[in-house]
C-alpha cells in the first residue's frame, strides 16, 4: 500500500488549492474570525424593508404594541414628552386598538412637518376587515432624539401640556 501525503493533488480528501481555508470554507474570513457585527436598531423590527428607521414608523409601531395590549406602557417612557405618557397611561389598560384578539396591523404611516423638529404623523392600522386611524406629534428635542408629544385615537385626543 502506498502512501501519499495530504498535499498530493490527485488524491482523494485533499486540496489542490494553495490558500490557507479549509475545503469546504467558501469565505474569505481568517480561521477564527467572526463576520462583523451589524448594530442593534432600536426599537421594533421592520415589517416592510427599512421603513421602520423613519421616526414616524417607528413611533406607530411602539405606540401600536401600547394601545393593543401587547406592550406595557412604561416601553414609551422616556419616548414622551409633557402630559402624553400620563395620558397613555390612563388609555392604555383599555386596549383600544385590541379587537377579537387579533393582532393589530400597521398598513401605512405618513407625515407633515409643519416646521423643522416637528412631526405631525398619521397612521392606518387594520384589524381583521377593520380600518382604525392614529395620528400624533413628534417634536425633536436639543438632543436630537423625537418624542412622542400628542395621540390622537378613535376621538380621543392626548396631548402634551402647550
Amino acid at each position: 500500500m502506498q502512501h501519499t501525503s495530504p498535499g498530493t493533488p490527485g488524491t482523494p480528501g485533499t486540496r489542490t488549492g494553495t490558500g490557507t481555508r479549509p475545503g469546504n470554507r467558501h469565505d474569505s474570513r481568517a480561521p477564527g474570525r467572526r463576520a462583523p457585527r451589524r448594530p442593534a436598531s432600536p426599537g421594533p423590527r421592520p415589517s416592510t424593508g427599512g421603513r421602520s428607521r423613519l421616526p414616524r414608523y417607528w413611533f406607530a409601531e411602539r405606540l401600536l404594541a401600547v394601545l393593543s395590549g401587547h406592550r406595557p406602557v412604561h416601553w414609551m417612557l422616556g419616548h414622551t414628552i409633557g402630559r402624553a405618557y400620563e395620558q397613555l397611561v390612563r388609555l392604555a389598560p383599555a386596549a383600544p386598538l385590541s379587537t377579537n384578539g387579533l393582532r393589530p396591523v400597521l398598513r401605512h404611516c405618513d407625515e407633515y412637518v409643519p416646521r423643522p423638529g416637528v412631526i405631525e404623523a398619521f397612521a392606518r392600522i387594520t384589524t381583521g376587515d377593520r380600518v382604525r386611524a392614529m395620528a400624533f406629534r413628534l417634536e425633536q428635542g436639543p438632543d436630537l432624539r423625537w418624542r412622542c408629544a400628542a395621540v390622537e385615537l378613535g376621538g380621543e385626543r392626548l396631548t402634551a401640556g402647550v
